[in-house]
């Protein structure tokens, strides 16, 4: 069995009234430190979110979210320029906006990659029943 790391992760939601502190969830940005990786999945069910907020405008927090995987691939300016803690530091600080993440997160995993997705698959991605 492969050895195990420790990872940290947030949710990246969707907070289109502040005030009322609803949210989507949209995306996971998931950062582990011993095998160096740092990825953001995002994945925006516009069906759910303009059910909770008719009137939002979703493209517009649609071009944000898509900045983050591009942010933690190391693109976008002086922001993907820092190495991947400092990016991964950068993409989870508290927001007052639209776009916010939850805390931060851990657990273990052998693949980071396959954590990650198995967190979009358990926090964003709803099967309908």
């Amino acid at each position: 069995m492969p050895a195990l790391s420790s990872f940290d992760y947030a949710i990246v939601r969707v907070v289109p009234y502040v005030e009322r502190g609803e949210f989507l969830n949209a995306g996971v940005i998931l950062f582990c430190r011993t095998r160096r990786y740092l990825g953001a999945r995002i994945e925006l069910n516009r069906h759910r979110l303009a059910a909770l907020a008719p009137h939002f405008d979703i493209d517009q927090a649609e071009t944000h979210l898509d900045l983050i995987p591009r942010i933690a691939e190391g693109g976008e300016g002086p922001i993907g320029q820092l190495d991947p803690a400092g990016r991964f530091h950068w993409l989870v600080m508290p927001r007052s906006t639209s776009i916010q993440v939850s805390e931060v997160h851990t657990g273990l995993c052998s693949d980071p990659e396959s954590a990650l997705e198995h967190l979009m698959d358990l926090m964003v991605r709803v099967k309908d029943v």
